[in-house]
């Protein structure tokens, strides 16, 4: 039974909508149930990210605002969680006299023990961390809520250290969970009714590379394909210098692997490459570009571009252009530059103009909106396999997952919702594409 209400608001990548879901289900046995009104929860948790500059004080900021729900008496849960929680860990109890829970990125199943310990009016930080096979024994399950498509965690961490990257310090080294306990929860939610499940983790690539007991990732791959019921298998993300010509080999014959993959280049320069050590060159990275485009024409790729980063010069950032538009990304997250306390690259000089900075951001977006928009209107009279999820965007429609990752809307039936429906379509969006049932 429900009594109390939990109100999440969850920043940053796909494993932190992952760790949001696991709280939600963690939570339910404590008797809250999910809400999208601040005001009326009992608990407020804000999942953070810091993988750019400036989380902390909009963390800060965002805290201060939501202090006004707990005036007047209320006895409201303040909780915070993710990277900036395990970063600052005391601080933010010290800053902040109204908050109740830290809770870092290794303790989530500590949870329901600091829930009720602040329920009695104590306040509590947990931001240790378990670097060993340990946390896998400790991790959370989800329960609760049937979807079509889950995420389902394969490892933890990172291993890689580039310059610029806190995650390292903030989500500890790479752990690579155990295969069999991937298979058995693949096969549950199967059972379930999941269709579709995305592999998680930091680098998924390096799956089993560390313990020599563990298949790769390309077999572990080809095992959850052979499951029954599941039809569709996304994963993200991908370290450029580890995607394997087995990986690759992957999409030429496993039809339920998605004709999508998130390929991070970060930038298109060999010299800007070297000083952010992502290990692998320009000419490397298109070559795996090439060889995915080869076995499966049809795969889109997105990506992650760092625009402004120390040394970059006006060279540098065309070879970026450039890069893009050999790749052609279908969709691609920008961002400058922002300096990381204690990653390597925050004792570089950088003496980029923030103004300069910003129109080369500019740019960029302008250069990804026309491959965007160009992309998406080649799809208009194609036909693709949805995956029908929900209710559509307007009454009398029905949306879903198209194979390459394009949210889907057109007229339908709710008894739709759950298959594999063919559906032309007829105009697209930025975001997303229209369609028509297949007469």
């Amino acid at each position: 039974m429900f009594d109390k209400l939990l109100y999440i608001e969850t920043f940053g990548c796909q494993m932190n909508v992952n760790d949001s879901e696991r709280i939600v289900s963690m939570l339910t046995d404590l008797g809250y149930a999910p809400t999208n009104d601040p005001a009326s929860a009992d608990m407020i948790l804000l999942n953070t990210c810091s993988v750019r500059g400036g989380a902390e004080e909009k963390v800060y900021r965002r805290l201060a605002n939501l202090r006004i729900y707990k005036r007047d008496g209320k006895k409201q849960i303040i909780a915070v969680g993710g990277c900036v929680a395990q970063q600052e860990g005391e601080e933010l109890l010290r800053k902040l006299p109204y908050l109740d829970l830290v809770i870092g990125t290794h303790n989530l199943h500590l949870l329901p023990d600091m829930v009720r310990a602040a329920e009695r009016g104590e306040r509590r930080s947990e931001t240790s961390f378990i670097d060993n096979d340990q946390r896998l024994d400790l991790f959370p399950s989800i329960k609760g809520e049937s979807r079509l498509s889950r995420f389902v965690t394969v490892m933890q961490g990172c291993d890689n250290f580039c310059s610029y990257c806190i995650v390292p310090y903030v989500r500890g080294r790479e752990i690579s969970r155990r295969s069999t306990d991937i298979l058995s929860e693949v096969r549950q939610l199967a059972d379930e009714g999941v269709r579709e499940v995305i592999l998680l983790g930091q680098n998924v690539n390096s799956y089993g590379l560390k313990t020599g007991n563990e298949p790769t990732f390309a077999q572990l791959l080809r095992r959850v394909a052979e499951i029954d019921g599941i039809d569709r298998i996304r994963f993200t993300t991908s370290h450029p210098k580890d995607m394997s010509d087995e990986l690759i080999a992957c999409f030429a014959d496993v039809p339920k692997l998605s004709s999508q993959i998130h390929l991070p280049a970060q930038s298109g320069s060999d010299a800007v490459l070297k000083l952010m050590g992502r290990g692998y060159s320009r000419a490397s990275y298109l070559d795996k570009v090439h060889k995915l485009k080869t076995v499966r024409p049809d795969i889109v790729i997105t990506g992650d571009v760092i625009v402004g980063f120390p040394g970059e010069h006006e060279a540098d950032f065309e070879q970026t252009l450039s890069l893009m538009e050999e790749v052609r990304y279908i969709d691609l997250f920008s961002f400058v530059y922002s300096a990381r306390p204690g990653t390597k690259a925050a004792d570089l000089n950088d003496d980029l103009s923030r103004a300069e900075k910003l129109a080369r951001l500019d740019l960029l977006m302008q250069l990804q909106r026309r491959h965007t928009s160009e992309i998406s209107q080649n799809y208009i009279g194609s036909v693709m396999s949805v995956l029908v999820e929900g209710e559509g965007k307007f009454p009398g429609q029905v949306s879903g997952k198209a194979d390459i990752g394009r949210i889907v809307n057109f007229a339908g039936e709710s008894s739709q919702i759950g298959t594999f429906t063919d559906v032309k379509i007829t105009k697209a969006y930025p975001n997303s594409l229209l369609g028509e049932l297949l007469a």
